[in-house]
């Protein structure tokens, strides 16, 4: 049985969900956002909560049980919260600056690189070494933060790199003579 999936899912003030078949949708502060679940599980509001669910007690229903509990919970926080991802830029001359809806980077090579940012998702840089990436889209945000990440891997010889705020890189050390 979901250990999670048991739990209901309890709205923010200010936060509405409304059912229709598999479709939930929440409205809050911050927009609107909408998840469709599988056949295997079924959606209820009551007042301020929501619960899942499952229909049958097979494997693939006690899975989606908990995955669209999940869903559901981050679709409430996002509207009223939102999520965000901050990111640092270590190195000599590793910079980032916003210019209208691109992010330019300046990274160690020949050439700055450009990033435009998508829609749904706010980037801003507040200080040349730091990257806040926010948005209602917890999986947007997340994969913004990842792409940005991808242009420069924080390395275990010197730590250079882009790297997620408060993430540990292991040092290794060099060669020795």
């Amino acid at each position: 049985m979901s250990r999670i999936g048991k739990k209901p899912v309890e709205l923010p003030s200010g936060v509405t969900a409304s059912v229709s078949g598999q479709t939930v949708e929440v409205k809050g502060p911050k927009g609107t956002r909408t998840f469709k679940g599988t056949d295997d599980v079924t959606f209820s509001v009551e007042g301020n909560v929501v619960t899942v669910e499952p229909r049958g007690k097979s494997k693939r229903a006690r899975q989606q049980w908990g995955m669209s509990r999940t869903m559901v919970a981050n679709l409430a926080i996002g509207v009223s919260e939102g999520f965000k991802k901050e990111l640092e830029l270590s190195g000599v001359g590793y910079r980032a600056q916003m210019q209208g809806n691109t992010l330019k980077l300046s990274l160690g090579y020949s050439h700055d690189v450009n990033f435009e940012v998508p829609e749904g998702v706010t980037v801003t840089s507040a200080k040349p070494t730091e990257i806040l990436v926010e948005g209602i889209d917890e999986q947007q945000v997340g994969q913004v933060a990842a792409n940005i990440r991808a242009w420069r891997k924080p390395e275990p010889y010197k730590g250079k790199g882009i790297k997620y705020k408060g993430e540990y890189i292991f040092r290794k050390e060099g060669k020795k003579k």
